[in-house]
């Protein structure tokens, strides 16, 4: 995963402190690419870092010293409006609580990032509609959250943070709150994602989710300990 042309996210030297009665540091000076088209998996136990770490790439936080730069724009130093525009155009997020409004439609929860983005009404359907029909949920485009299966509810989100057709889909333990076969599920069409050309990062804390990358990247106490090549895809 060396820098280069193609490169979608590089990470420099970043290092990130928190002041909880005394300094914790979460990153230490960590250091890493995700090249254009990747699949790549963050592991670590509780408290490692590699939500710290994912949270500075997406721009949710800001590291303490270091660079962070996506696609081309560097996060680390935008302000949080720009980190906002960042986040609503390069980035799209999974997150295992699913993050839905709850009186908006599957149709209406993948369309909203394109409010924002400025599209049509009709476009922001179309859009959607196209979205929901491609991660299997062309029958649920308009119910509720509450009447849609935990499964179902992540497809939802996975088709929100395709929305916007983003540089790189961030995916925090996606398959947290869901059974083991839906888990299944959502990690297939992970891979089909990935295939069709989308950059993951996806970080987790069980291996055989892992081993759905092409990268896995061990993080413990705040540092990169190893970057492992596996074989990725369905077993």
């Amino acid at each position: 995963m060396s820098e280069s042309a193609n490169t979608t996210v590089r990470v420099d030297g970043v290092s990130k402190q928190y002041d909880l009665g005394g300094t914790v540091t979460a990153l230490d000076d960590v250091s890493l690419d995700l090249s254009a088209g990747s699949y790549t998996a963050v592991m670590g136990p509780s408290g490692s870092g590699k939500s710290t770490l994912l949270n500075l790439i997406g721009g949710l936080d800001t590291p303490s010293s270091g660079q962070v730069v996506v696609n081309g724009q560097d996060v680390s130093s935008a302000s949080e409006a720009e980190r906002a525009d960042i986040r609503g155009t390069e980035v799209g997020f999974v997150f295992q609580t699913f993050n839905l409004m709850p009186r908006l439609s599957a149709v209406e929860n993948v369309a909203l990032p394109l409010v924002f983005d400025g599209w049509d009404r009709d476009r922001r359907r179309e859009r959607a509609v196209s979205l929901l029909s491609e991660v299997g949920l062309a029958d649920r485009t308009d119910h509720v959250p509450s009447e849609l299966s935990g499964g179902q509810r992540q497809r939802v989100a996975i088709a929100r943070a395709l929305s916007t057709d983003p540089a790189l889909i961030l995916a925090d333990e996606p398959t947290g709150n869901v059974d083991t076969d839906t888990g299944a599920q959502i990690l297939d069409l992970f891979d089909d994602l990935h295939a069709a050309g989308n950059t993951f990062l996806l970080v987790t804390h069980e291996r055989h989710v892992a081993e759905r990358a092409e990268h896995i990247v061990h993080v413990e106490d705040g540092h990169i300990q190893s970057v492992e090549n596996v074989s990725g895809g369905r077993h």
